[in-house]
C-alpha cells in the first residue's frame, strides 16, 4: 500500500510561489474508527506543508449519520461532525487556515420535495452548510474498473430526484455532481432542465483508465471531450480540476516505487486539465486536492506544486481565479 507517510516522503520538493492564496475546494473528513480517520489533526497535516491554503470545503463522505431520529434527518449527523472541526478550526488555535469553511452534505433528493425538510435541517445545523452531494455513479462494470456503487442507474432523469433537485434553487444551495464521465450526458440534461441552478462537476466528469477504460483509452478520451464541451456550453456547470490520484484513473502513480514528482503530475494531468479550463474558461474552473483519496499517488504539497506547474502560463487574474476566487465566490466563503 503506497498511501504511507514513509512513501510520500520518497518525493519532496520546495514549495513554489508559496504567497499564492488557494481555497482547497474538494476535501473530506471522516471517522470510521481509531485507525480510520481524516479529522482536523490529520487535515491540517496535509495542509500545512508550505502552500497558502486560506480555506477549505469540505465534501460529504457519508460518515457520522445519525443513528437516532426520522430517516430525513440522519444526514444532518456529517454537518453536526463537520461543523464542530470547522468551529474548532476557525478558533484560531490551530493555524490560520480555515477548514470547511463551505459545507457540502448529503441529502436524499429521491425523497421529492420532501427533502426540503433535510436543507433546512442543514441549515440550522451551520451557517456554513452550501449545498448537498447526492453520489450517482453507476456502471455496469464497476467491479473490473474497482468501484463500489450504490447508486441506480439513470437516477440523474428520475423524475422523483429532480422533484427534489429543484429544493436547492429555493434554498440558494449549491450541486456537486459526481458520477462518472459515461454519465455525462445524464449530468448534461439535467442542468439544461435547470438552467438557474449551479452543477459543480466533480473531477472533470469522473474519469476512468482501467480495465477496458484503459485498453481503449483514446475512444474514451474523445467521447469525454465531446461531452465536456457541451457541458461547458451551459453557464450554470462549473468544473473541478483534479480526482487523478486515484487508481482507477489508470495513471500508475500509486505503483510507482516513489511518488511522481509534481512535474511528472502536471505532464500526465495537462491534458484533461488544460481541456476543460480551454472549454469552461478560467471563471468556470478550479484546482481541487479530493484529498485523502488522491493521497494514494502523491502528497498534498506535491499536487498544489503540480497545479501551479500547469497554470505558470496563464495571467496573475486567471490564476487567482483558479486557485481561489471561484472556489470562494461559488461555495459563499
Amino acid at each position: 500500500m503506497t498511501d504511507t507517510p514513509a512513501w510520500r516522503a520518497l518525493s519532496v520538493e520546495t514549495t513554489l510561489e508559496p504567497e499564492l492564496p488557494i481555497c482547497d475546494p474538494h476535501h473530506h473528513l471522516w471517522l470510521r474508527g481509531p485507525d480510520d480517520r481524516y479529522l482536523l489533526s490529520e487535515v491540517l497535516g496535509d495542509v500545512d506543508c508550505g502552500h497558502n491554503i486560506v480555506s477549505t470545503v469540505f465534501i460529504e463522505f457519508r460518515t457520522q449519520y445519525r443513528e437516532d431520529g426520522p430517516e430525513a434527518l440522519k444526514r444532518v449527523g456529517e454537518t453536526d461532525f463537520v461543523e464542530r472541526i470547522a468551529a474548532e478550526s476557525a478558533s484560531g488555535r490551530h493555524g490560520r487556515t480555515r477548514i470547511a469553511a463551505g459545507i457540502i452534505a448529503s441529502a436524499d433528493l429521491l425523497a421529492g420535495a420532501e427533502v426540503a425538510r433535510t436543507l433546512e435541517a442543514h441549515l440550522a445545523a451551520s451557517p456554513r452548510f452550501r449545498g448537498i452531494r447526492h453520489p450517482a455513479a453507476w456502471i455496469a462494470d464497476a467491479a473490473v474498473v474497482g468501484m463500489r456503487v450504490a447508486a441506480p442507474e439513470g437516477l440523474l432523469r428520475d423524475a422523483k430526484y429532480r422533484q427534489g433537485y429543484a429544493q436547492l434553487g429555493r434554498y440558494n444551495l449549491v450541486y456537486d455532481a459526481w458520477q462518472l464521465f459515461t454519465q455525462l450526458p445524464d449530468v448534461i440534461d439535467l442542468a439544461r432542465a435547470f438552467p438557474d441552478q449551479i452543477l459543480v462537476l466533480n473531477h472533470m466528469g469522473g474519469l476512468l483508465g482501467t480495465g477496458q477504460y484503459g485498453e481503449r483509452r483514446e475512444e474514451y478520451f474523445a467521447a469525454w471531450k465531446k461531452n465536456i464541451a457541451v457541458a461547458a456550453s451551459l453557464p450554470n456547470i462549473v468544473c473541478k480540476l483534479g480526482g487523478l490520484g486515484t487508481p482507477r484513473c489508470g495513471l500508475g502513480w500509486s505503483d510507482l516505487p516513489r511518488p511522481p514528482s509534481s512535474q511528472e503530475i502536471a505532464k500526465g494531468s495537462e491534458p484533461w486539465f488544460l481541456y476543460c479550463i480551454e472549454k469552461f474558461g478560467v471563471k468556470r474552473c478550479m484546482f481541487e486536492s479530493n484529498f485523502p483519496v488522491d493521497r494514494a499517488s502523491f502528497s498534498y504539497h506535491l499536487l498544489w506544486n503540480a497545479f501551479k506547474r500547469l497554470s505558470a502560463g496563464f495571467s496573475p487574474a486567471e490564476r487567482a481565479a483558479l486557485f481561489h476566487d471561484n472556489a470562494t465566490r461559488i461555495y459563499r466563503i
